[in-house]
């Protein structure tokens, strides 16, 4: 397994304490943060020392991933405690609550509410878009500043291709960064320390960046090398191997293939704009966590830090989000506060589902029946404690990948199946699923795969997948016929 030397490094001596009250939560999310953090050496020059640092307070997960590789998905299934599979929620809409089953659920911060008298704050993005942040949604009691770019150049840096997407860029151009969407984020949470809430409080916290557009200054850009040595590991040949069917995923979006970057001459230059803005969003994070600490708030407040889905940054010849392979699914996930050992790197196999029945256990609160993860405590007090759960990512109706400790197995809407031996093949470039030596394997992991198989909510729109009774293929409404080009290549 890859991981950074800088965790190892990192030994501070934590005292492990569970407070008489009900502990605190402070509840950080980073939107399209693969695993270029430090603890999970995903890229070998990545510099993220503070969350590296929280990494080594408390429990890092190695092998966690998301529930779908889209933003809107993943994080309904994360806050509601139910599979993209379970609710139909595939794309960016809708909103789940306009869903009549799903009107009156109890997502996370309501049960905690709910059961443990928490008054929950907000900023930033929880839910994708403007989704949760009205008052009438009921999801918070507290609502700070929205997540965004804030500030741009006066025109796109780079123009690209399916429509010239204007959140689609990247690069440096001159800008204070107390401007930027992620500080300001960054300072009213801050506020909110600063004025020592009542506990017990689960304060939210959602930064926008590494998403594109990957604006940084130039301060940030200089920590990483303006030479190929900072762009990612790639097999020309990497999709001979797999389906067709894996194209359709991400058919026609506005994040730009591998090819196109290479003819521009921009492949270095996005990576290094991911890469400085990851670095970025690490001192925003380093500043909420100076002031729990500067608040004496520290010994009673579990944090845990995750990411909605991974990026891809040239592997598998593309880049964004959208599929089932570790580079899209594999995200941060890390416990430190009471009831978390700390020092641990787990690489047991882990779900951002699991979060929510996580936190009520850690907080002491009853089970929620209805929850379809399964809580991590085990794990958070022991790294080697056994887990039989694998983690399973969705993405669109019928496509899933099943990521166990050694095996990564995927299996599409029209049965088309990859299957890598992650101890040996950690990139995934050896498809091994039309070996019949490993048909039990294969198997094994098919027996996880979700019983319940929603077909797309009533007002499901962007990046929706379908396919009818005859095996015709839809893609946002629009028929993929087998002969079409893969568009971008």
């Amino acid at each position: 397994m890859r991981l950074s030397l800088l965790f190892l490094s990192i030994l501070l001596p934590v005292t492990l304490t569970v407070n008489a009250t009900k502990p605190n939560v402070l509840f950080i999310a980073i939107d399209d943060q693969n695993d270029w953090i430090g603890y999970l050496g995903g890229h070998p020059m990545v510099k993220t020392p503070h969350i590296d640092k929280l990494a080594a307070r408390g429990t890092a997960f190695t092998n966690a991933h998301c529930q779908s590789p889209l933003c809107n998905p993943s994080r309904t299934s994360l806050m509601t405690g139910l599979r993209p599979s379970s609710t139909g929620i595939y794309g960016l809409a809708p909103w789940f609550r306009t869903l009549p089953e799903f009107k009156d659920h109890v997502t996370l911060p309501q049960y905690l509410k709910k059961h443990g008298g928490y008054k929950s704050y907000s900023t930033g993005k929880i839910y994708h878009g403007g989704y949760g942040r009205k008052k009438t949604d009921r999801e918070f009691d507290v609502i700070g500043p929205r997540a965004g770019v804030r500030v741009r150049p006066k025109q796109k840096l780079v123009t690209t291709p399916f429509g010239n997407h204007r959140l689609v860029d990247w690069g440096t151009f001159p800008h204070r960064e107390e401007d930027k969407g992620d500080w300001q984020v960054a300072s009213w949470a801050i506020e909110q320390l600063d004025a020592k809430p009542q506990e017990p409080f689960f304060l939210s916290v959602g930064f926008f960046l590494p998403h594109v557009p990957c604006y940084a200054t130039q301060k940030w850009f200089d920590l990483y090398p303006d030479d190929d040595s900072v762009l990612p590991k790639i097999l020309r040949k990497d999709r001979e191997d797999t389906p067709r069917f894996s194209w359709y995923l991400h058919w026609y979006l506005p994040e730009v293939r591998l090819k196109f970057l290479e003819e521009v001459n921009e492949w270095r230059n996005i990576v290094r704009s991911y890469l400085a803005c990851t670095s970025f969003v690490d001192s925003q994070v380093g500043r909420v966590l100076a002031a729990l600490k500067r608040n004496d708030l520290e010994e009673n407040t579990i944090v845990v830090l995750w990411s909605d889905h991974g990026w891809h940054l040239g592997e598998k010849l593309i880049t964004g989000k959208n599929t089932l392979w570790d580079d899209g699914a594999r995200v941060p996930l890390v416990f430190a506060g009471p009831g978390v050992k700390p020092r641990q790197l787990c690489g047991k196999p882990a779900e951002l589902l699991d979060i929510y029945p996580t936190l009520l256990e850690l907080c002491g609160l009853p089970k929620n029946k209805k929850l379809e993860g399964h809580s991590l405590v085990p794990q958070l007090k022991d790294a080697n404690a056994p887990r039989k759960w694998p983690a399973i990512t969705t993405h669109n109706h019928d496509n899933h990948g099943v990521r166990s400790e050694h095996w990564s197995f995927i299996q599409y809407a029209d049965g088309a199946q990859e299957l890598y031996d992650m101890r040996k093949d950690p990139h995934e470039w050896n498809n091994l699923a039309n070996d019949p030596k490993y048909a039990d394997v294969i198997k094994e992991h098919q027996s996880f795969l979700p019983k319940e198989n929603r077909k797309p909510a009533p007002g499901s729109s962007a990046r929706i997948l379908t396919r009818d009774g005859k095996g015709k293929v839809i893609w946002q409404g629009d028929e993929i016929k087998p002969s079409d080009p893969i568009p971008g290549l």
